[in-house]
């Protein structure tokens, strides 16, 4: 999926959508440090792309099928300590969308399924 949206963004650039766009990205979440005299590495999140806008927005975009845990935990720090939130976004019914949208809207049609089949 992340070759698909690479597809997408080069063809964005091509026609003037986006200035430019770089490729994974890193984040450092917390820097290397020392404790009891171990070091501890240092915890980064990698997102798949950057994409820079003329009106100097910077979008950081992760392509998800499946957030994991370490994954979810990941965001939620890198939205604490960077100014424009990390954007996951899903490949379905034919376009890009939201994950978080489309997991909710999963999760309600289940539940209404589940309903109707009286479960």
């Amino acid at each position: 999926m992340e070759g698909k949206y690479y597809e997408k963004l080069k063809d964005d650039k091509a026609k003037g959508l986006i200035l430019n766009f770089e490729m994974q990205p890193r984040f450092t979440l917390q820097p290397k440090h020392n404790i009891d005299g171990k070091s501890v590495r240092k915890i980064e999140y990698v997102a798949d792309f950057m994409v820079y806008y003329e009106d100097l927005w910077i979008d950081v975009i992760d392509i998800k099928g499946l957030a994991t845990p370490e994954a979810k935990m990941k965001r939620k720090m890198y939205n604490y300590q960077y100014p424009n939130p990390v954007k996951w976004l899903i490949w379905s019914g034919g376009e890009w969308k939201n994950y978080d949208e489309v997991i909710k809207a999963r999760a309600k049609r289940k539940r209404e399924k589940n309903k109707l089949l009286g479960e």
